[in-house]
Protein backbone atom coordinates (compact mmCIF):
# COMPACT_ATOMS: atom_id res chain seq x y z
CA UNK A 1 0.00 0.00 0.00
CA UNK A 2 0.78 3.79 -1.06
CA UNK A 3 1.95 5.53 2.18
CA UNK A 4 -0.04 8.87 2.46
CA UNK A 5 1.10 10.46 5.96
CA UNK A 6 4.68 9.62 7.68
CA UNK A 7 6.17 12.02 10.15
CA UNK A 8 8.99 12.17 11.84
CA UNK A 9 9.94 13.39 15.14
CA UNK A 10 7.58 16.22 14.52
CA UNK A 11 6.82 18.95 17.53
CA UNK A 12 5.08 21.87 17.75
CA UNK A 13 5.40 24.50 20.40
CA UNK A 14 3.46 27.09 21.00
CA UNK A 15 5.50 30.68 22.42
CA UNK A 16 3.00 32.11 25.06
CA UNK A 17 5.03 35.35 25.86
CA UNK A 18 8.45 34.07 27.48
CA UNK A 19 6.57 30.57 28.27
CA UNK A 20 7.42 28.12 25.83
CA UNK A 21 4.33 25.24 25.68
CA UNK A 22 4.94 22.32 23.59
CA UNK A 23 1.57 20.63 22.26
CA UNK A 24 2.92 17.76 19.95
CA UNK A 25 6.34 16.19 21.09
CA UNK A 26 7.98 14.07 18.74
CA UNK A 27 5.36 12.13 16.59
CA UNK A 28 6.01 9.68 14.85
CA UNK A 29 2.95 8.02 12.47
CA UNK A 30 2.82 6.58 9.23
CA UNK A 31 -0.69 6.13 7.58
CA UNK A 32 -1.28 4.29 4.25
CA UNK A 33 -3.64 3.99 1.84
CA UNK A 34 -7.24 2.77 2.41
CA UNK A 35 -6.86 3.29 6.35
CA UNK A 36 -9.09 4.34 8.65
CA UNK A 37 -7.14 5.95 12.00
CA UNK A 38 -9.16 7.47 14.72
CA UNK A 39 -7.00 9.73 16.68
CA UNK A 40 -8.41 10.21 20.15
CA UNK A 41 -7.47 12.07 23.84
CA UNK A 42 -8.37 14.16 26.22
CA UNK A 43 -8.57 17.89 25.87
CA UNK A 44 -5.07 19.47 25.56
CA UNK A 45 -3.85 16.15 24.60
CA UNK A 46 -2.53 17.52 21.08
CA UNK A 47 -4.78 15.39 19.11
CA UNK A 48 -6.44 18.65 17.33
CA UNK A 49 -2.60 20.37 16.65
CA UNK A 50 -1.83 17.18 15.17
CA UNK A 51 -4.81 17.03 13.10
CA UNK A 52 -3.93 20.88 11.65
CA UNK A 53 -0.24 20.15 10.78
CA UNK A 54 -1.39 17.26 9.13
CA UNK A 55 -3.89 18.96 7.31
CA UNK A 56 -1.29 21.88 6.90
CA UNK A 57 -3.16 24.50 8.39
CA UNK A 58 0.45 25.05 10.37
CA UNK A 59 3.76 24.37 10.21
CA UNK A 60 5.79 21.99 12.90
CA UNK A 61 8.51 23.75 14.93
CA UNK A 62 11.00 20.72 13.87
CA UNK A 63 10.48 17.58 12.59
CA UNK A 64 9.70 16.36 8.94
CA UNK A 65 6.36 15.90 7.32
CA UNK A 66 5.45 13.63 4.29
CA UNK A 67 1.74 14.09 2.41
CA UNK A 68 1.66 11.24 -0.27
CA UNK A 69 5.61 11.35 -1.12
CA UNK A 70 6.09 15.00 -0.74
CA UNK A 71 7.84 16.99 2.05
CA UNK A 72 5.84 19.56 3.32
CA UNK A 73 7.96 21.01 5.51
CA UNK A 74 10.13 23.33 3.41
CA UNK A 75 6.74 24.70 1.43
CA UNK A 76 6.15 28.57 0.93
CA UNK A 77 3.21 29.61 1.99
CA UNK A 78 0.81 29.69 -1.07
CA UNK A 79 2.74 25.90 -1.94
CA UNK A 80 0.92 24.97 1.18
CA UNK A 81 -2.61 26.45 0.31
CA UNK A 82 -2.37 24.68 -3.11
CA UNK A 83 -1.55 21.61 -1.61
CA UNK A 84 -4.32 22.18 1.03
CA UNK A 85 -6.54 22.39 -2.15
CA UNK A 86 -4.90 19.08 -3.94
CA UNK A 87 -4.66 16.71 -1.32
CA UNK A 88 -6.85 17.58 1.37
CA UNK A 89 -10.88 17.01 2.26
CA UNK A 90 -11.52 18.68 5.38
CA UNK A 91 -14.54 18.08 7.46
CA UNK A 92 -14.80 19.90 10.65
CA UNK A 93 -17.36 19.85 14.14
CA UNK A 94 -19.09 23.31 12.64
CA UNK A 95 -19.49 22.32 9.16
CA UNK A 96 -17.98 25.53 7.82
CA UNK A 97 -21.27 25.91 5.21
CA UNK A 98 -21.22 29.60 3.42
CA UNK A 99 -24.97 30.40 4.25
CA UNK A 100 -27.33 31.47 1.78
CA UNK A 101 -25.64 29.26 -0.15
CA UNK A 102 -26.95 26.11 -1.77
CA UNK A 103 -25.58 22.55 -0.78
CA UNK A 104 -24.17 22.85 -4.50
CA UNK A 105 -22.37 25.88 -4.37
CA UNK A 106 -20.66 24.96 -1.47
CA UNK A 107 -19.20 21.81 -2.96
CA UNK A 108 -18.25 23.57 -5.85
CA UNK A 109 -16.54 25.86 -3.47
CA UNK A 110 -13.19 24.36 -3.38
CA UNK A 111 -12.98 23.32 -6.90
CA UNK A 112 -12.64 27.76 -8.00
CA UNK A 113 -9.34 27.63 -6.18
CA UNK A 114 -8.24 24.68 -8.34
CA UNK A 115 -5.42 26.67 -10.25
CA UNK A 116 -4.31 23.37 -11.78
CA UNK A 117 -7.99 22.69 -12.71
CA UNK A 118 -7.58 18.93 -12.19
CA UNK A 119 -11.52 18.51 -12.29
CA UNK A 120 -12.51 18.46 -15.85
CA UNK A 121 -16.47 19.40 -14.79
CA UNK A 122 -16.55 20.91 -11.79
CA UNK A 123 -19.99 21.42 -11.88
CA UNK A 124 -20.60 17.80 -12.51
CA UNK A 125 -18.08 16.90 -10.12
CA UNK A 126 -20.21 18.51 -7.29
CA UNK A 127 -23.44 16.83 -8.06
CA UNK A 128 -21.26 13.51 -8.39
CA UNK A 129 -19.95 14.35 -4.88
CA UNK A 130 -23.18 14.84 -3.35
CA UNK A 131 -24.64 11.90 -5.04
CA UNK A 132 -22.35 9.55 -2.92
CA UNK A 133 -23.77 10.88 0.18
CA UNK A 134 -27.32 10.64 -0.16
CA UNK A 135 -28.27 14.58 -0.66
CA UNK A 136 -28.91 13.75 -4.74
CA UNK A 137 -32.27 15.62 -4.14
CA UNK A 138 -31.44 18.34 -1.63
CA UNK A 139 -28.50 19.84 -4.15
CA UNK A 140 -30.77 23.29 -3.96
CA UNK A 141 -31.14 23.29 -0.19
CA UNK A 142 -29.61 26.31 1.41
CA UNK A 143 -27.26 24.90 5.48
CA UNK A 144 -30.62 26.35 7.30
CA UNK A 145 -32.94 24.36 5.44
CA UNK A 146 -30.99 20.86 6.45
CA UNK A 147 -30.65 18.83 9.45
CA UNK A 148 -27.21 18.82 11.06
CA UNK A 149 -26.74 15.32 9.74
CA UNK A 150 -27.52 16.82 6.53
CA UNK A 151 -25.16 19.56 6.90
CA UNK A 152 -22.08 17.57 7.68
CA UNK A 153 -23.04 15.26 4.51
CA UNK A 154 -22.44 18.32 2.69
CA UNK A 155 -19.49 19.06 4.23
CA UNK A 156 -18.30 15.73 3.48
CA UNK A 157 -19.27 16.32 -0.12
CA UNK A 158 -17.16 19.10 0.12
CA UNK A 159 -14.14 17.32 0.87
CA UNK A 160 -14.28 14.78 -1.47
CA UNK A 161 -15.17 16.66 -4.32
CA UNK A 162 -11.32 17.39 -5.09
CA UNK A 163 -10.69 13.86 -4.96
CA UNK A 164 -7.99 13.78 -2.25
CA UNK A 165 -5.77 11.71 -1.03
CA UNK A 166 -6.70 11.88 2.25
CA UNK A 167 -9.82 13.05 4.03
CA UNK A 168 -9.25 14.84 7.46
CA UNK A 169 -12.25 14.86 10.06
CA UNK A 170 -12.38 17.09 13.01
CA UNK A 171 -14.89 15.76 15.88
CA UNK A 172 -17.28 15.42 12.83
CA UNK A 173 -20.01 14.41 15.21
CA UNK A 174 -19.19 16.31 17.75
CA UNK A 175 -22.57 18.77 17.16
CA UNK A 176 -25.13 15.62 16.31
CA UNK A 177 -26.96 13.40 18.51
CA UNK A 178 -26.33 10.07 18.95
CA UNK A 179 -27.98 8.69 16.44
CA UNK A 180 -27.25 11.04 13.25
CA UNK A 181 -23.78 10.68 14.55
CA UNK A 182 -24.16 6.64 13.76
CA UNK A 183 -25.82 7.89 11.00
CA UNK A 184 -22.59 9.59 9.56
CA UNK A 185 -20.09 7.14 10.56
CA UNK A 186 -22.02 4.56 8.53
CA UNK A 187 -21.31 7.45 5.47
CA UNK A 188 -17.76 7.39 6.51
CA UNK A 189 -16.99 3.53 6.72
CA UNK A 190 -19.00 3.36 3.44
CA UNK A 191 -16.58 5.64 2.01
CA UNK A 192 -13.35 4.22 3.69
CA UNK A 193 -14.63 0.78 1.85
CA UNK A 194 -14.97 2.14 -1.60
CA UNK A 195 -10.93 3.47 -0.44
CA UNK A 196 -11.09 6.32 1.09
CA UNK A 197 -8.08 7.12 3.34
CA UNK A 198 -9.68 9.03 6.66
CA UNK A 199 -8.05 10.37 9.61
CA UNK A 200 -10.80 11.48 12.12
CA UNK A 201 -10.27 12.97 15.80
CA UNK A 202 -12.31 12.45 18.30
CA UNK A 203 -12.88 12.62 22.17
CA UNK A 204 -15.49 9.77 22.19
CA UNK A 205 -14.75 6.06 22.02
CA UNK A 206 -18.47 5.10 20.62
CA UNK A 207 -17.11 6.93 17.80
CA UNK A 208 -13.40 5.61 17.62
CA UNK A 209 -14.84 2.01 18.02
CA UNK A 210 -15.88 2.29 13.99
CA UNK A 211 -12.23 2.60 12.85
CA UNK A 212 -10.14 0.32 11.65
CA UNK A 213 -7.53 1.87 13.57
CA UNK A 214 -6.85 4.14 16.84
CA UNK A 215 -4.32 6.62 17.73
CA UNK A 216 -4.27 7.16 21.47
CA UNK A 217 -2.55 10.60 22.38
CA UNK A 218 -1.79 11.84 25.55
CA UNK A 219 0.30 14.69 26.45
CA UNK A 220 1.43 15.48 23.28
CA UNK A 221 2.34 11.75 22.70
CA UNK A 222 1.42 8.76 21.10
CA UNK A 223 0.64 6.79 24.14
CA UNK A 224 -0.51 3.66 21.90
CA UNK A 225 -1.83 2.80 18.89
CA UNK A 226 -4.31 -0.22 18.43
CA UNK A 227 -5.22 -1.91 14.95
CA UNK A 228 -8.40 -2.98 15.55
CA UNK A 229 -9.32 -6.52 14.13
CA UNK A 230 -13.10 -6.47 13.80
CA UNK A 231 -14.88 -2.65 13.60
CA UNK A 232 -18.19 -2.61 15.35
CA UNK A 233 -20.59 -1.92 12.01
CA UNK A 234 -22.73 1.08 12.21
CA UNK A 235 -24.66 0.38 9.59
CA UNK A 236 -26.19 -2.81 11.92
CA UNK A 237 -26.00 -0.43 14.97
CA UNK A 238 -28.27 2.33 13.13
CA UNK A 239 -30.30 -0.40 12.09
CA UNK A 240 -30.65 -1.50 15.72
CA UNK A 241 -31.10 1.77 17.32
CA UNK A 242 -33.88 2.22 14.71
CA UNK A 243 -36.03 -0.94 15.47
CA UNK A 244 -35.92 -0.38 19.02
CA UNK A 245 -36.87 2.75 18.63
CA UNK A 246 -39.65 1.71 16.44
CA UNK A 247 -40.77 -0.71 18.89
CA UNK A 248 -40.46 1.55 21.81
CA UNK A 249 -42.72 3.76 19.84
CA UNK A 250 -45.23 1.41 19.04
CA UNK A 251 -45.48 0.03 23.02
CA UNK A 252 -46.25 3.83 24.10
CA UNK A 253 -48.95 3.93 21.66
CA UNK A 254 -50.48 1.07 22.60
CA UNK A 255 -50.47 1.76 26.14
CA UNK A 256 -51.63 5.27 25.75
CA UNK A 257 -54.69 4.07 23.04
CA UNK A 258 -55.63 1.36 25.66
CA UNK A 259 -58.40 1.66 27.77
CA UNK A 260 -56.50 1.73 31.17
CA UNK A 261 -54.23 4.45 29.28
CA UNK A 262 -56.91 6.47 27.96
CA UNK A 263 -58.24 6.80 32.32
Amino acid sequence: MNTIIKTSRLTKTYQVGDVSVPAVRGIDLTISQGEFVAVMGSSGSGKSTLMNLLGCLDKPTSGEYILDGKNVNSLEKNEYAAIRNQKIGFVFQGYNLLSRTSALENVELPLLYDRLNRIENPHRAAIEALGRVGLGDRMDHEPQQLSGGQQQRVAIARALVNRPVIILADEPTGNLDSVTSIDIMVLFQELNDQGATIVLVTHESSIARYAKRVVLMHDGRIADDIIIKERDNAAGDLKKIKSDNHEISLSLSESFNSPAGRM
